[in-house]
């Protein structure tokens, strides 16, 4: 395992985050980096950051000796219905944040320079099998956008190790797949779900919940872990499970986009014998689209 060995601790930056736009300038920072044998982590994100954004960029300090976080709201990745302008950006906050937490470098680059031919029919990278179910069967082309725009940030930053959250599981695997099949030299850490006292997990998408939904918010998560206890007792009739726990999403309010259990490591259908099980869910609440998932461990 990587051991920091020029720092034992983060002590404050006596100089505020540095900001680049340009891949020239970013790619000049990192040169200087590698130059000086540091080891880089980096952590894409589309702004608007919260507590879970800033436990990545924990987690790249205490795998790197520099720290690279990207804001992009990536247009391939939204939907013909999805409000690409609407999406929050909090700029100031977010550089403050960053400082706050000690990354060393903010890359905000903007999409002509991402998308030099534009987005209509760019060059794409796509996971097969991985990116058409689940969250991809409701968003079609949904994580081919982020797929693509990951794998164009891996060759501009071209890190030693890369964060992303366990929140969106199916985006996590899909990326890990990529990265192993593209031959990326990147290790691919995933951290785990930062939740609300009330165990809602943390996203930038929860700011679009009215007060009386946020209240009800926090249930969906109660039902998978419910879900969890099932599976803990040994019960496998799947099907009927994933068909009950339905019901109950929709009766407290929600609209279940779905509800699946699955072989935590790819997704696919569980099997006889299968130890390592993911509960998936996918759920609307008024205008906002939920995800959340638990990782269950049988015995």
């Amino acid at each position: 395992m990587w051991r920091r060995s020029s720092r034992e601790s983060f002590p404050p930056k006596n100089i505020p985050l540095n900001s680049v736009s340009s891949i020239e300038d970013l790619r000049r920072q990192i040169a200087e980096w590698r130059t000086a044998g540091e080891r880089i982590a980096f952590v894409p994100t589309m702004g608007n950051l919260h507590e879970g954004h800033l436990k990545l960029v924990d987690a790249a300090k205490a795998n790197a000796d520099r720290v690279v976080v990207s804001i992009f709201v990536n247009p391939m990745q939204f939907g013909a219905d999805e409000d690409l302008d609407a999406y929050p950006k909090t700029p100031e906050q977010d550089s403050s944040l960053l400082d706050g937490r000690g990354a060393d470098l903010l890359f905000r680059p903007i999409v002509a320079d991402i998308y030099p031919s534009g987005t209509n029919e760019p060059t794409f990278v796509e996971v097969p099998e991985i990116s058409d179910i689940l969250c991809g069967a409701s968003r079609p082309s949904h994580f081919r956008g982020v797929t693509t725009v990951v794998a164009k940030f891996f060759n501009m930053v071209q890190p030693d190790v890369a964060l992303f959250g366990e929140k969106d599981l199916q985006q996590l695997i899909s990326i890990r797949r990529m990265t192993t099949e593209l031959n990326f030299p990147i290790e691919i850490i995933g951290v785990p779900i930062v939740r609300e006292i009330d165990g809602l997990a943390m996203s930038s998408r929860n700011g679009y919940l009215s007060e009386s939904e946020r209240a009800i918010a926090p249930r969906l998560y109660e039902i998978i872990k419910d879900l969890a206890t099932e599976l803990d007792k040994g019960v496998s009739e799947y099907s009927l499970l994933e068909q009950q726990t339905t019901k109950k999403i929709d009766a407290v309010g929600f609209k279940c986009d779905y509800i699946v259990i699955r072989r935590a490591t790819d997704l696919s259908e569980p099997k006889t014998g299968d130890k390592l099980l993911a509960i998936l869910v996918a759920a609307r609440l008024g205008r906002t689209r939920l995800i959340d998932n638990m990782v269950v461990t049988l015995d």
